[in-house]
């Protein structure tokens, strides 16, 4: 039987610092976890088919370690794949949040232009920010709320001309909303 480690919040100044995104790189894979959440974690994952419990742990793992990005990618995911879509929305404008102030780009989404951060390469923390505002486009979008997602997406093509996180793919999407099969 698992027994739950001792639990109090681990402050972000306890978290490793962030070496040129290898720590979130490794973080959002669920590395360098402390123990206690590590076990909320997997105790979520093993609960899954209990939608109460399976929150529970994971809303105690956000509590002891709100900064930690696999504790965000985790509630995202268990929200987006039970089809609850306006959680998982406010679950990816936190992480858009803290993927702005980790990479000292403008809280406001609008505001950020592609010179604020080297968005052509792979490096984890602006690959981090253009996933999460690709999320929160196509969540915008599920929800109806079509003109904010369309904005985002125009945002995340501004930002990703390359197209590497196929955001013309969700354009597409959007621009054959409404028009029958045979046109």
């Amino acid at each position: 039987m698992n027994t739950h480690p001792a639990t109090k919040p681990v402050p972000p100044s306890a978290l490793p610092e962030d070496d040129a995104g290898q720590w979130l790189e490794a973080a959002c894979l669920g590395g360098m976890l402390p123990p206690a959440i590590e076990w909320e974690l997997n105790a979520a994952a093993a609960a899954y088919g209990d939608d109460e419990r399976a929150e529970q742990h994971l809303q105690r793992a956000y509590l002891l370690a709100p900064e930690h990005p696999a504790v965000h990618i985790g509630l995202y995911r268990f929200y987006f794949y039970k089809n609850r879509l306006r959680e998982a929305l406010a679950v990816g404008e936190r992480c858009l949040a803290k993927a702005a102030r980790d990479n000292g780009l403008p809280f406001a989404w609008q505001a950020v232009s592609p010179q604020l951060a080297d968005f052509s390469s792979y490096a984890a923390l602006p690959r981090f920010y253009l996933f999460t505002l690709k999320a929160c486009a196509y969540l915008n979008m599920r929800l109806g709320n079509l003109n904010v997602g369309e904005a985002m997406l125009a945002k995340l093509i501004e930002l990703d001309p390359l197209d590497r996180l196929n955001g013309s793919v969700l354009r597409d999407v959007l621009q054959r909303m409404g028009l029958d099969d045979e046109e």
